[in-house]
């Protein structure tokens, strides 16, 4: 029988590139198929669907997804079962690629703004670059920022290669950035400059500092999945978690023993904990003598549990059984893990040189069930620059040592503290060139709007930070033809570096880029796919969602341990006699700090402990508010020592404890489309712009407040219904504290 063009081009997809093909992702033959394009011919209407794997950077975070395309639309997203960091299973805000790939607000074109102040007016790509050549071309490079979120892979190649050639600034923003602070502590005690893995797997016992691992803190899709096993126990015994932190989050409410400790203690905990398994002999000899510079226990007496109990909020017996516990053999291999508010404090370098200091103790770095070294990325890295940076940046804004600033996907004036006016600094500017698909508060700013594709129109890769002890590569392709006059923003720096005529950008678009990092790789020989030709390589490596090694692990040496401190750094703060609570922030499951806030998948998802979703809370214990006459959903004012206030209503939760008012960041847009505008508070706004002492990170768990009652009330959207249950577990908690 003769073949058809019909047959022909529906079967021709078999050999098309990108399509899933592999049997590891379990897709049935009869959904190869050759990708759609938007506006689909007749013929090619079959009512089939293709897979596409692909790679997407959420923050920190890292997935490998499949994406469901029927007729051109993606219409599912699931996770790569062939992915080894989430290993099929994908979370929220990467299910929302979906929201932002059709979002109604999404900014369909170039934008240039008529007069300052005034309207903007549509314009084509030939004239965006030549007006971004000429931004750039027409001042000295010094007085232009360009500003970006956490970069990783080929994005972050191009970028720095721009930066470079230009020889603009280069800056990388994070509302939080508070890793950095993890990151230089495991540079200081292990040399490494990749963010080891914490095999949570095969670990038996777990001590979490601060790390909200099963939430939102890093990788959770990862984490989650290590959880899972690590509580089956695959012939061991069910492992232990111990969480230590400020609120009762959903790895608090996941662990066998939560304990609460005063913020910005938790250094003064892990120390107390080293000093008993160092004096009762129970610690890695070896390890120990380095960490005191061999003197032994007496060398870190400040830190004895009865010397630190009070300052901590902890019994003294009870940082003796966590040292009992941790030490204990039957429990090994033993995690320490740190971060979130923790890592988030003046003394935040302290804390987790402490924290971090223990996995050598206890003899789990580098080890199964430990810390997990990874080598060191292919591709480059952006990495968030520290408050500190930032609010010398604001400064050269508002002298005019910066003329032009250049954001992608860094909102600036909404993720910064408020008390440093961000918005008033970029207003000082001349010129403001925005790659945002979304008209944020930087946006609305802007002179001249180059809106980008969203992640599932555009080619790239990511190296996933921390990756799975191993090298890995996410290869990054467009699962639809771009719906809107948009353009990758490697792509818009590649074109505007080729008309500027910068070196070191050998690439025609990211594409090529790919291609380019694919074409090395292939060199290589070895990994998860291995083509005699290239064009075979590409083709399988797209299929696949990436390529990845699990020969290529780091190198196991590392330099000498340092000493650890001998005493804590002093740490200021308001007057607690005039600011009686420590605020505790903690990200939204789904729209984390503000970055995810437009999707209304994001906005939707319930808050695990609360249930409350889009909106702002206070979260109060049960006697404090009593003692101040509050209840649930009364509106309160939250005020800091910055004099900046928010106004949200009360949660009374019994596991809050009652020194403490948590809010949920993620909230208070002024812009950011419909669903985020005018909705609830940025807690962000209010906080103290405070550093840690010595890596100048933002210490956005530093801050005190104090709770005033209004008349008004507003009810919390939530799923449990009106009235949250006065005891938890059918007792109620009880928190001690030493005065």
């Amino acid at each position: 029988m003769a073949l058809t063009r019909r047959q022909f081009l529906k079967w021709a997809g078999v050999t098309g590139i990108g399509a899933v093909v592999f049997n590891g992702c379990r897709v049935p033959d009869h959904e190869i198929q050759v990708q759609s394009p938007v506006e689909m011919p007749e013929d090619l209407v079959t009512g089939r669907d293709n897979y596409y794997a692909t790679a997407a950077q959420l923050g920190l975070a890292s997935e490998g997804l499949l994406v469901r395309v029927m007729e051109g639309r993606a219409k599912k997203i699931e996770g790569n079962p062939d992915h080894p960091v989430n290993t099929g299973k994908h979370g929220i805000r990467a299910e929302a690629l979906l929201q932002a790939l059709y979002h109604p607000d999404r900014i369909k074109h170039p934008l240039l703004r008529i007069a300052k102040g005034g309207p903007f007016r549509r314009i084509d790509w030939t004239e965006a670059i030549e007006r971004l050549t000429a931004i750039i071309s027409d001042r000295d490079p010094n007085e232009v920022l360009l500003a970006t979120p956490l970069l990783r892979g080929r994005a972050a190649d191009v970028v720095q290669a721009f930066a470079d050639g230009s020889r603009i600034r280069l800056q990388g923003f994070d509302a939080l950035g508070c890793e950095s602070v993890a990151r230089e502590a495991l540079r200081q005690l292990y040399g490494q400059n990749a963010q080891p893995d914490f095999d949570i797997a095969h670990a038996s016992y777990i001590l979490n500092f601060g790390a909200d691992f099963l939430g939102t803190w890093i990788n959770p899709t990862h984490y989650s999945r290590g959880y899972g096993e690590f509580r089956q126990g695959d012939g061991r015994s069910r492992g232990r978690l111990v969480h230590v932190g400020a609120r009762y989050s959903t790895t608090a409410a996941a662990a066998d023993h939560w304990v609460y400790a005063t913020p910005g203690s938790e250094g003064l905990l892990a120390m107390s904990i080293a000093y008993t398994m160092i004096d009762e002999g129970t610690a890695d000899s070896d390890a120990a003598s380095a960490l005191t510079g061999g003197h032994g226990a007496r060398a870190l007496q400040a830190f004895a549990p009865e010397r630190v109990a009070a300052r901590i909020g902890v019994d003294a017996h009870v940082i003796s059984e966590l040292a009992h516990e941790l030490a204990d053999k039957k429990h090994h291999p033993a995690l320490v893990i740190g971060g979130g508010p923790a890592a988030a404090q003046a003394n935040g370098l302290f804390n987790m040189l402490a924290v971090y200091a223990l996995n050598a103790l206890v003899g789990s770095v580098n080890r199964s069930g430990g810390l997990v070294f990874n080598p060191e990325p292919v591709s480059g890295r952006v990495s968030s620059a520290s408050l500190r940076e930032w609010k010398q940046t604001l400064a050269d804004m508002r002298s005019g040592d910066i003329t032009a600033v250049l954001v992608r996907e860094s909102d600036l004036a909404y993720g910064l503290p408020g008390a440093l006016d961000a918005r008033g600094a970029l207003r000082s500017v001349d010129t403001i060139v925005s790659f945002s698909s979304f008209l944020d508060e930087t946006s609305e700013l802007a002179d001249l709007i180059l809106p980008c594709h969203t992640p599932l129109e555009e080619w790239g890769t990511d190296e996933p930070n921390p990756g799975p002890g191993y090298t890995t590569i996410g290869f990054q392709q467009p699962a639809v033809n771009r719906f809107h006059d948009t353009l990758s923003f490697g792509d818009v720096l590649l074109q505007t570096g080729s008309q500027l005529g910068l070196p070191g950008l050998p690439w025609e678009n990211m594409r090529e880029a790919v291609r380019s990092l694919a074409q090395d790789l292939h060199e290589r020989g070895r990994g998860s796919v291995v083509q005699p030709t290239f064009a075979e390589f590409w083709k399988r490596t797209l299929e696949r969602g990436g390529w990845w090694d699990t020969g290529a692990t780091a190198d196991g040496s590392r330099p000498d341990l340092p000493e650890l401190a001998r005493s804590a750094p002093a740490v200021s703060s308001a007057d607690p006699s005039r600011y009686p609570l420590h605020l505790v922030p903690f990200e939204g499951i789904g729209v984390g700090a503000g970055q995810y806030a437009h999707l209304p998948w994001a906005q939707s998802a319930p808050d695990p402990i609360t249930s409350a979703a889009w909106d702002t809370w206070v979260e109060l214990n049960p006697h404090t508010a009593d003692e101040m006459g509050l209840k649930n959903n009364d509106i309160v004012i939250v005020e800091s020592s910055t004099g900046r206030t928010i106004r949200v209503p009360v949660y009374v939760n019994p596991a809050t404890p009652p020194d403490v008012a948590a809010v949920p960041m993620g909230q208070g847009h002024r812009a950011f489309t419909s669903y985020a505008a005018r909705r609830g508070a940025n807690v962000l706004d209010i906080l103290e712009p405070t550093e840690d002492s010595e890596t100048g990170a933002f210490a956005w768990g530093a801050t005190r407040v104090r709770i005033s009652g209004t008349t008004r009330t507003r009810v919390i959207p939530k799923l449990e219904g009106l009235e949250p249950a006065r005891q938890l577990h059918g007792e109620e908690l009880i928190f001690v504290h030493k005065a």
